[in-house]
């Protein structure tokens, strides 16, 4: 653990010495880029700074306690800080030890999701548009900004499908666990004979990327116009500013139509575009990621199902790591950081478990 500590320390100390230089910040994209790997390194580094300070402390109250001319009452002190301080470091040294396993490259991407209603015709529209509006509240309590890309609304307030960027910290770190299939158990309005109903709805999180991480030729592109519509089929505008683009070699199809203008809706097809060719190069190229991700908390793969929300019982389970909390109104709002947290632990858990002893301090 203290040789990979230490190296941490040194490339923490060399990236802050750069980020001090001039010349780095007149490179706006290379101060990006090492203002990431520095916060990324700082968890590591504040928390060893906790547990030396930890250390220091057991040190002196062992010295204190060992100290003959001491009297009872000083001795029970120094024995009480000892005990409290040995538990600080065990406790920092367990964090260190999930601090230190590999990172996610991925982690501080923002993210674009998608939702598509499944199985349950127009229920499952209606909780699509529910988990739409889960994703944009835990958003919100986050400090993060949400952009709808593309939406294809069905007449009663539903969506068939719905996609949307999410922006700002940590974003994909916390939601790359949703990917899958999330059913819903509910007695729809619709229903006069309080029928309780089983609905899917398939969510996507792909991380959002730059145009220099995936490679596309201008020449495979097949770009179209059309005129946007809304619910019910009516325009939203006479002009063809919506976009739809087409990747010849691999058929992927992404459109979007939520912006007046046609080069903004272009701008953000192609990001959706970028971000399903990533996410298709990364599982293409790199098998063993998936099989680790089916080890721990789930592949990611669209057609897992993860999760179940029951209205009735106002339950929600998370499959994966056999998580049930009875606070589904809270969940709903937006309340998901005791899930996210619970996928969070038992990933890095799975994970120290893979990665097998990383040593002592």
């Amino acid at each position: 653990m203290l040789e990979k500590i230490s190296a941490a320390q040194a490339r923490y100390d060399e990236i802050s010495a750069k980020l001090s230089d001039a010349n780095t910040a007149a490179d706006g994209a290379l101060y990006a880029k090492l203002m990431r790997e520095y916060k990324s390194l700082t968890p590591l580094i504040d928390m060893y700074k906790q547990y030396c300070k930890a250390k220091s402390d057991f040190e002196d109250a062992k010295s204190a306690m060992e100290d003959g001319s001491l009297d009872a009452e000083f001795r029970e002190l120094a024995e009480k800080e000892m005990l409290s301080a040995k538990e600080n470091m065990e406790e920092c040294a367990e964090e260190l030890k999930i601090l230190l396993l590999p990172r996610d490259p991925d982690d501080d991407k923002n993210v674009i999701v998608e939702i598509r209603a499944g199985a349950g015709g127009e229920e499952a529209a209606l909780f699509a548009n529910s988990m739409f509006r889960m994703y944009s509240m835990y958003a919100a309590r986050q400090g993060w900004k949400i952009d709808v890309m593309s939406s294809n609304p069905t007449e009663l307030g539903g969506y068939r499908e719905i996609c949307f960027s999410v922006e700002g910290e940590g974003v994909y770190a916390k939601l790359k666990y949703e990917s899958g299939v999330h059913r819903v158990q509910r007695v729809p309005e619709t229903e006069s004979q309080g029928r309780i109903q089983t609905s899917t709805v398939t969510v996507a999180v792909l991380p959002e990327v730059e145009d220099f991480d995936v490679n596309i030729n201008p020449a495979d592109l097949t770009i179209q116009t059309f005129r946007s519509s809304g619910a019910g089929g009516q325009h939203i505008n006479k002009t063809e500013s919506a976009v739809r683009i087409i990747h010849k070699p691999s058929g992927m199809v992404v459109e979007c139509q939520e912006e007046r203008s046609q080069m903004k809706n272009k701008d953000k097809a192609m990001k959706m575009l970028y971000s399903r060719l990533y996410e298709a190069e990364q599982t293409a190229r790199d098998s063993a990621r998936a099989e680790e991700r089916r080890i721990q908390v789930g592949s990611g793969d669209r057609s897992e199902r993860i999760r179940t929300y029951n209205f009735p019982q106002s339950r929600v389970t998370d499959h994966r790591i056999g998580l049930t909390l009875y606070k589904l109104d809270d969940i709903m709002n937006g309340g998901c950081d005791e899930i996210f947290e619970a996928l969070r632990v038992a990933d890095s858990a799975a994970k120290l478990l893979k990665e097998g002893s990383l040593g002592d301090l």
